[in-house]
């Protein structure tokens, strides 16, 4: 049976409760991210569980591995089972294993629930990104969604804050509880939450979504436009996903968010713990973690102005650009306050960079595929924030140099670069990636 939703929220209501919601969840997102690096130099000193920092970094990686998968198997399952039922889900799974990580009597068990809360939060990106591009209108949907993705480095502040604040007083254990806060949201999805005209329509629902169309006040999605061949039924879905030319594009994209998975997931584990070992103070460490996260906004929220008007291949060049300037800077142990910027211009290359690639993504394939493209998508860009802590976590380890860290970062960020040339230049009815906002709200042409 579908899950309906009895809510009365209509019009210009909907379509901005739709980005907002999702941007709650996503927040629960950054915070899951960015807190594991936030309890990292507490988790080192914990007596009870004996941790290195090869230790620390398979734990994170743990949790990365299971977000890896989660973003897979949910990317698929949205597609078929719809976006509220899975957002519900995903959601209340990810909340039940971060309460069970606050009470782990062993490093073993926490390890383990990382990696279990993984696979539900694995599917939060995939799903919002589905549901904020649907219900976005056609000229504003890089804003909406960076307004949504914000909420990631929302949680990312949020995380460094919490953790000045409650760590030397409580320890890490507290950090974990927070997100059983998102149980409580639960009943306002299933209650408010419609689910997406365009799932309804590749589904063959036509009334249903005609009927949210309707409320929404977005136009009523095409068969056309809905489905690349046939109504997708069961995992039908992956066998579009490996014809051309959609398996190409797909894997350029995956390999372009594996390139900033690498940064944003390297940095934001191990930031605090490469500043301690630069010389300074907890409280210091965790406050670059914080100014991260704050470029992280400014970033995904500026770019994704530009990206309205020309277009995401130019903006995505200018991200890792920014991205590159930041590791150099990094790189010389510069004064203070150049540190700070430079984290701040690292948060606008990593986040910023990848709110953009995630519209891009979603908007490139068609509804009865998107969200299992954008799950594929970012499981290839999984293997490098899994990566990423990893490697970050053996230069930690075996006491190299500070600015090692930042170069290992640099390879994949230059990387990055040379795949966006690849993207593609055109949308799959043979509009121009990047046509003015304007011609995006016109009938699309017949493809040749």
């Amino acid at each position: 049976m579908p899950m309906r939703s009895s809510g009365a929220l209509s019009g210009r209501r909907l379509t901005l409760f739709v980005p907002a919601f999702c941007c709650l969840i996503i927040i629960f997102d950054g915070y899951d991210v960015t807190v594991f690096g936030s309890t990292i130099p507490v988790l080192l000193k914990y007596q009870p569980w004996h941790l290195d920092a090869a230790g620390a970094g398979l734990i994170a990686s743990l949790g990365l591995i299971g977000l890896l998968i989660g973003s897979l198997l949910c990317g698929f399952a949205t597609d078929v089972l719809g976006r509220k039922r899975m957002l519900v889900f995903c959601s209340t799974w990810f909340s039940l294993c971060m309460v069970v990580c606050a009470i782990a009597p062993t490093s073993q068990l926490f390890g383990l629930f990382r990696f279990l809360g993984g696979l539900g939060l694995g599917g939060v990106i995939p799903v919002c990104i589905a549901y904020i591009v649907e219900f976005a209108p056609p000229s504003r949907r890089y804003l909406f969604t960076a307004i949504g993705n914000a909420g990631f480095s929302v949680g990312g502040v949020a995380s460094a804050l919490l953790g000045i604040a409650v760590i030397p007083e409580l320890g890490f254990r507290p950090m974990y509880l927070i997100p059983g806060v998102l149980l409580l949201l639960m009943p306002v999805a299933v209650f408010l939450l419609p689910e997406s005209a365009d799932f309804l329509m590749s589904k063959g629902r036509i009334e249903e979504a005609r009927e949210v169309a309707r409320r929404s006040g977005l136009p009523m999605p095409s068969a056309a436009t809905t489905a690349p061949a046939t109504p997708q039924r069961g995992w039908t879905g992956l066998r579009a996903l490996l014809r051309r030319p959609l398996l190409g594009n797909l894997i350029l994209f995956g390999l372009t968010g594996f390139a900033v998975q690498v940064l944003i997931y390297g940095l934001n584990t191990w930031l605090p713990q490469i500043m301690r070992a630069a010389g300074y103070g907890l409280t210091s460490a965790l406050g670059f973690l914080a100014a991260l996260s704050v470029g992280a906004i400014v970033g995904s929220l500026a770019l994704s102005l530009f990206a309205d008007r020309i277009g995401p291949r130019g903006v995505l060049l200018t991200g890792f650009g920014f991205g590159i300037v930041a590791l150099v800077v990094l790189s010389v142990g510069p004064p203070t306050a150049a540190v700070y910027a430079a984290v701040v211009l690292a948060g606008v290359g990593g986040n910023g960079t990848a709110a953009i690639l995630h519209v891009f993504t979603g908007t490139w394939f068609p509804p009865a595929v998107r969200a299992s493209a954008v799950g594929s998508y970012m499981a290839v860009s999984r293997v490098g924030s899994v990566l990423g802590p990893l490697a970050l976590g053996w230069i930690v380890a075996v006491g190299l140099p500070v600015r090692w860290n930042f170069y290992a970062l640099l390879v994949p960020t230059i990387v990055g670069v040379l795949l966006v040339l690849l993207l593609p230049r055109k949308t799959l009815d043979n509009r121009p990636v990047g046509a003015a906002r304007k011609a995006q709200d016109q009938p699309a042409p017949a493809p040749r």
